[in-house]
C-alpha cells in the first residue's frame, strides 16, 4: 500500500518579510531571473489581484509577491554571502499562510 504524502504547506511572502533562506531558494531556482510562466496569479481575500513566483522545500510552498524590490533584491542576492541570520526555514515568522488550490 503507498503511503500518501501530508499537504504541503502554502505560504505568501511579502517582500518586507522576505528571509535570506528564501532569497537563496528563489536565486537557485530562477539564476537568470523569471518570466511570465513562472508567476501564479489568484485573486486574495480582499479580491486583490496577486502576482507571485513559487519556491518549495520539503514541506513548504511558498508564493512569493511579485514587486520592483524583488527583482532588485534577486539581482543583487550575494548565493556566497553567510547571513547569520536568526531566520531558519522551520521558524519563519510574519507570513501569511493561506490554502490555495494546487493547479497542474
Amino acid at each position: 500500500m503507498k503511503k500518501s504524502n501530508p499537504p504541503l504547506r502554502r505560504v505568501i511572502v511579502d517582500f518586507k518579510k522576505l528571509t535570506h533562506d528564501i532569497l537563496d531558494l528563489l536565486v537557485t531556482k530562477y539564476p537568470d531571473g523569471y518570466d511570465e510562466d513562472n508567476i501564479v496569479t489568484f485573486r486574495n481575500a480582499q479580491n486583490e489581484l496577486v502576482e507571485c513566483v513559487e519556491v518549495r522545500t520539503i514541506d513548504t510552498v511558498y508564493l512569493v509577491k511579485i514587486s520592483k524590490r524583488l527583482v532588485a533584491a534577486m539581482e543583487d542576492f550575494d548565493a556566497d554571502d553567510d547571513d547569520d541570520s536568526e531566520n531558519d526555514l522551520d521558524e519563519i515568522e510574519d507570513t501569511d499562510e493561506v490554502d490555495l488550490e494546487e493547479e497542474d
